[in-house]
């Protein structure tokens, strides 16, 4: 027999699986009517989104991060669903004018923007593309975890200068609650690391 719990593990982890797909598959809602347009639309909007950057990792954009959980289209109306790293993100207000901005920057002049906790945001949410500008950057990318299990932080991140597992955590917190402070023996270098949620 399943316990509630894991019924509710498993519920989660479906609508993770199925929300990051719709952010690969850039899949846009046409609504009832439109639907010409809305292909019209679709790149412009996307790129659009992709122009927004996340206001304390900027070389990552809201796409990149997994934020953006859902785009809906209806007729001249759009609505964005961005889905905050955690729930006390000092950033969701910035993220929304941000994201406001760019859509009517190509012409989307109609545009809701809702901030949702479901689906609830992991760090598997950040894209390949997203976890390699981390690691550009000078920041170690987060493991996999989508979600569920215990959280631990891992003691042996691989430096993201040098690729050396001779590391070692130097502090559980970094500059954000999302960042934790690591040291590389081989390269000599301090470095952070994107906290695996």
């Amino acid at each position: 027999m399943v316990s509630e719990t894991q019924k509710r593990r498993n519920r989660t982890a479906t609508r993770i699986v199925d929300c990051r797909l719709s952010i690969v598959d850039c899949r846009l809602d046409a609504g009832a009517a439109g639907g010409s347009s809305v292909a019209n639309r679709k790149s412009p909007i996307l790129r659009a989104l992709e122009s927004v950057t996340d206001p304390e990792i900027p070389v990552l954009s809201i796409v990149d991060m997994g934020m953006v959980a859902h785009v809906r289209i209806e007729r001249e109306k759009i609505a964005v669903d961005i889905t905050p790293t955690f729930v006390g993100c000092p950033a969701v207000g910035l993220i929304r004018e941000s994201v406001a901005a760019a859509l009517a920057a190509v012409g989307e002049t109609d545009v809701t923007v809702n901030i949702v906790f479901d689906p609830p945001w992991t760090s598997d949410r950040i894209t390949p593309a997203g976890r390699e500008k981390l690691r550009e950057f000078g920041v170690a990318p987060p493991g996999p975890r989508c979600g569920a299990g215990q959280l631990t932080e891992p003691t042996h991140v691989p430096c993201p200068f040098c690729g050396s597992l001779v590391t070692e955590l130097e502090s559980l917190f970094g500059p954000t609650l999302c960042r934790s402070i690591h040291y590389c023996h081989r390269c000599l270098q301090s470095f952070e690391h994107f906290k695996p949620v």
